[in-house]
């Protein structure tokens, strides 16, 4: 049986359109029936170069580490899931030495008709909590929350800041007043993302050129200032705002240095620099008990829904910012 696929081919850094075999499922595994799946910045930086699979076996991946839809199939050794249950996939998984492999990077991922799972990597979700929402909390809203929770820990009270109010900095405003951190502050240049802020919970959004107001909106500097943009200047700008035991959390990759300009400014108010990267699987679970509980809506964050065959056109919208999407869905 075949099934269509957006295939990136890697020497060609070419995505293309494909019909392939459907995956039988292993015995650990499951088939997933795909019905939504999300189109993330990450997918472009794979098509354009800037990423590369490190542990993939081969020169060709079906493509999308976000995804959500119903069990097809399930495996001779699978216990606990039957098909017609609706699931989430995490976005990795790990081996038996810990070693994390990324779906749709690392192995074939969502981009798809049907994709194959092991059954450890699949999430329950409600029956009330559409595909297209539940398939983007993988990455798109886990990344925000694990960075916010985890590596910064912001306690409810503390003044933050978020620097690239994007697919993910847009969720981080959002979760930020979910947890009670005040106030909450976006900064970014363009008038679209700043309105999309406010709409999604921030109690200012000023342009980068107005950061200098956050010292007085603050009261005396951020406890913590989150780089979702992923652009050097942001960080030096960042840096400076930051109260005493400040931390900036590097959640945006920009492959360049991390400058401090004066260490005597940054030891003598003792602040601290933590780079972040994705989320564990508890963090997608507790978003989805968030979901469940009606404490978080995601309707907002879907720009688009897509058919499966038209992902070229959807990374050539992410590509160029066409309409500033928060994210696109592709639904086979």
């Amino acid at each position: 049986m075949k099934m269509l696929a957006g295939r990136l081919h890697l020497k060609e850094r070419a995505l293309r359109m494909e019909s392939v075999d459907v995956p039988e499922p292993g015995p650990d595994e499951v088939l997933i029936k795909v019905e939504a799946a999300g189109v993330c910045l990450s997918d472009v930086h794979l098509i354009e170069g800037g990423l590369t699979p490190r542990l993939l076996g081969g020169d060709v991946v079906t493509l999308g580490h976000e995804t959500a839809g119903t069990i097809d199939r399930v495996g001779d050794r699978v216990e606990g899931w039957k098909p017609g249950d609706r699931v989430l996939l995490q976005a990795g998984q790990r081996d038996r030495v810990g070693t994390v492999y990324t779906r749709g990077v690392d192995y074939d991922g969502g981009w798809a008709e049907y994709a194959a799972a092991r059954a450890d990597t699949l999430v329950a979700i409600p029956d009330d909590l559409p595909f297209e929402q539940a398939c983007i909390i993988p990455d798109a809203v886990s990344t925000p929350w694990a960075a916010i929770t985890a590596t910064a820990g912001v306690k409810a009270g503390e003044p933050v800041a978020v620097w690239g109010v994007g697919g993910l900095g847009a969720h981080a405003v959002q979760l930020l007043r979910l947890i009670g951190a005040a106030p909450v502050i976006a900064v970014d240049p363009l008038p679209a993302a700043r309105e999309r802020a406010l709409s999604f919970g921030a109690d200012f959004a000023l342009d980068p050129g107005e950061a200098g107001r956050i010292r007085e909106l603050t009261g005396g500097g951020l406890a913590v200032a989150f780089d979702f943009a992923g652009v050097p200047a942001v960080r030096e700008q960042a840096l400076t705002l930051l109260g005493r035991g400040g931390k900036l959390i590097l959640a945006g990759i920009a492959n360049k240095p991390v400058t401090i300009s004066s260490d005597s400014f940054f030891n003598y108010l003792k602040l601290s620099i933590h780079g972040h990267y994705g989320s564990d699987a508890e963090h997608v679970e507790e978003l989805v008990r968030l979901a469940r509980q009606k404490r978080l809506d995601l309707a907002g964050s879907i720009s688009d829904v897509l058919p499966l065959a038209e992902a070229p056109a959807a990374v050539q919208r992410l590509q160029s910012r066409e309409g500033n999407p928060i994210r696109l869905i592709l639904r086979p």
